[in-house]
């Protein structure tokens, strides 16, 4: 994409320009980093990484490295230009010092530093330096080492020329604050997970991260020549390909720039769209998204005409012809619109008709170059095709059947008596032995049970039609209230909170992923919003005298059971392990499990959707080597594989 990133040959203080003083990041982080838990502490990071991309971008810089120090530090390096040391104009300080104490300053507000950038609205290195117990910045530039450091966004040493230098870039070194995140303990793989990602965006650049924490060492580096391409090729790894070729479709208009890389699977029914503009990930769409689908839709349908494989009026829907696609769609513009501090969503409609455009123009041309995969792509659209008029006439029929039955709900759903969605839970039970202890121990008031009972249908391996109607998961659907697929609606869910209760052990972990599986093929909203929970039954109850104690797992036993025998360790501890939720009474399932005072829940987050589709596919999918592999892999961790 360098071809519309021009050089900027001078980069000084005259590309920095001020907007606003730095204030009150310290007092509300979360307004700028979302939040002060583990996703905050790790945005730290990007932010900093991103102003090094945004050098690559420009043209400037080939290589960038992240470490994570054993004194719980990171250190990011770039071989870029610098940050300018210069003094700048508005301030009268040097524009180093200005990027790192004044919020809304930087190369990236039209002072011609960069033609397209990323990073958190310009206020992310200051930001960073707010956030820090100290920072220390080594800028190495005009054959010098300039460095400046701070202590919470305070200077604690001016800039100061430390050491002659045969290279270009900058260094940055910081150490969270840890009276401002809830922990400074970083995730090697989360980081990793996102130096990959920029890799595979910036086709090209190296970049390298290093995990120097004694027992967590660890190293990877990442250069992806094929740029995003290579990025389908990695999401369909564990997938089995209908083509063989990536498809990959650029364009550019003036400032803007698009790149589109596609891959249909044979054995997958859903669909896989990541997007980002200017190397951030918009989750939440936008107008890139809504050009792309449309331009997919007209010209497979235009395809089809001229083949002859479609026939009269017959016209394939935007969900036909996305089924099985794997779909990287990047583009990078000057000034970017994003919707919301996070930026998940692009607003810029100009970059809507650029992405029609080149989809329309490129595509047309790769079907007619490759008649085999066009052939390919659109059976798979007409079988779906198909299946979603079946699935159609099945919602059609629950529908029907639900307005006759008045809105009846399932047989064995225990409801609650409270009518609030927001002060109620669903516990959906294995088994009816459980389902009879929870109906008995629960609070009725707020809480229902709704038993499931026989195998469930694994989704992963079934299109839409064979999910609606299915008598495992109906119950589920009515009883949520929500619906299904595209027509869930999260404002009609009859309880907030969705808690999968079953055993903990192989089958409860079972049913736990099939349900989760559905659930985030089907009901996505429900897990993205933080509606589904995994209840976590005790495995094993101690009794000593009457006195009595649970235990989640096995790596809890131990040390409970010598503090209950006490220093002389002769204290005589009954031990019961408990096979299943419909072994205990009422009261012990309420104590243990229900009880909101005294259970314990983990939320079923979805902070990598990446990664949750890889999960799903490997643990749920056609193909047995990859799953085999996970499990050999996360075999120590299978407690928590639900979470």
């Amino acid at each position: 994409m360098a071809d519309i990133l021009e050089t900027i040959t001078e980069y000084d203080a005259s590309a920095i320009q001020v907007l606003e003083g730095l204030e009150a990041v310290r007092k509300r982080p979360g307004m700028y980093i979302g939040s002060t838990s583990a996703s905050g502490l790790h945005h730290l990071v990007y932010e900093i990484v991103d102003n090094s991309i945004d050098e690559a971008l420009a043209g400037h810089c080939t290589e960038i490295s992240v470490e994570i120090g054993n004194d719980g530090t990171v250190t990011v390096r770039d071989n870029g230009r610098g940050i300018p040391i210069d003094i700048q104009e508005q301030t009268g300080t040097s524009a180093l010092e200005v990027v790192f104490t004044v919020l809304h300053a930087g190369g990236k507000f039209g002072g011609g530093g960069y033609k397209v950038s990323g990073g958190l609205h310009g206020v992310g290195a200051s930001v960073v330096n707010a956030l820090s117990e100290w920072l220390v910045v080594n800028v190495h530039k005009a054959g010098r080492v300039h460095e400046m450091r701070f202590s919470r966004g305070d200077i604690v040493q001016t800039l100061t020329e430390t050491s002659d230098t045969d290279k270009t870039g900058t260094e940055v070194m910081f150490k969270p604050d840890d009276t401002i995140f809830d922990e400074c303990d970083f995730n090697y793989d989360t980081l990793r997970t996102r130096m990959r990602e920029q890799a595979f965006l910036n086709g090209g650049l190296r970049i390298s991260i290093t995990d120097l924490r004694e027992g967590r060492e660890a190293s990877d580096t990442f250069q992806f020549d094929g740029g995003i391409a290579e990025f389908v090729t990695y999401l369909n790894r564990n997938k089995t390909p209908l083509h063989e070729d990536v498809v990959v479709l650029k364009g550019i208009r003036d400032t803007s720039e698009a790149e589109i890389a596609f891959q249909y699977c044979g054995d997958v029914y859903n669909e896989f769209i990541l997007s980002f503009a200017n190397n951030i990930n918009t989750s939440e769409g936008g107008m890139h998204e809504t050009g792309f689908k449309s331009a997919l839709t007209r010209v497979l349908n235009d395809y089809g005409k001229k083949t002859g494989m479609l026939k009269g009026d017959d016209k394939l829907s935007g969900e036909d012809v996305r089924e099985g696609i794997s779909c990287v769609i990047s583009v990078r513009l000057m000034e970017a619109q994003f919707e919301g501090q996070t930026k998940s969503k692009l607003g810029n409609s100009e970059i809507k008709s650029l992405v029609d455009n080149v989809v329309q123009e490129k595509l047309t041309i790769f079907l007619e170059e490759n008649p085999k995969a066009g052939k390919s792509i659109l059976e798979k659209a007409f079988t779906a095709s198909r299946a979603r008029e079946a699935a159609r006439k099945a919602r059609e029929n629950i529908r029907r059947k639900t307005a006759l039955e008045g809105m009846s709900l399932p047989g064995k759903l225990a409801d609650c008596n409270v009518n609030d969605p927001t002060l109620t839970e669903i516990y959906i039970v294995e088994g009816d032995s459980a389902g009879g202890s929870a109906k008995g121990g629960r609070d009725s008031r707020f809480q229902a049970i709704l038993p499931l009972w026989g195998k469930m249908l694994n989704v992963e391996k079934a299109r839409a039609d064979k999910v609606y109607g299915n008598d495992k998961l109906t119950p589920v659907i009515t009883a949520l209230g929500a619906g299904l697929g595209e027509d869930f609606d999260a404002e009609k869910l009859r309880y907030h909170k969705v808690i999968i209760m079953a055993d903990a052990d192989v089958d409860g972990s079972h049913i736990r992923t099939l349900l989760l599986t559905f659930f985030f093929r089907f009901m996505r909203p429900l897990v993205e919003g933080g509606y589904v929970y995994a209840a976590q039954p005790p495995l094993y109850k101690l009794t000593k005298g009457k006195t009595v104690r649970y235990i989640l797992d096995e790596a809890e036993l131990e040390p409970a059971l010598a503090e209950m025998r006490g220093e002389d360790g002769k204290g005589r501890v009954e031990i019961a392990r408990h096979k299943g939720l419909g072994e205990m009474d009422a009261d012990e399932l309420w104590h243990t499990t229900m009880n909101p005072e005294s259970r314990i829940l983990k939320q079923i987050k979805m902070t990598d959707a990446i990664e949750a589709d890889e999960v799903f596919t490997v643990l749920m999918g056609e193909m047995v080597a990859p799953r085999k592999e996970y499990i050999e892999k996360n075999a120590k961790y299978a407690v928590d594989l639900d979470t």
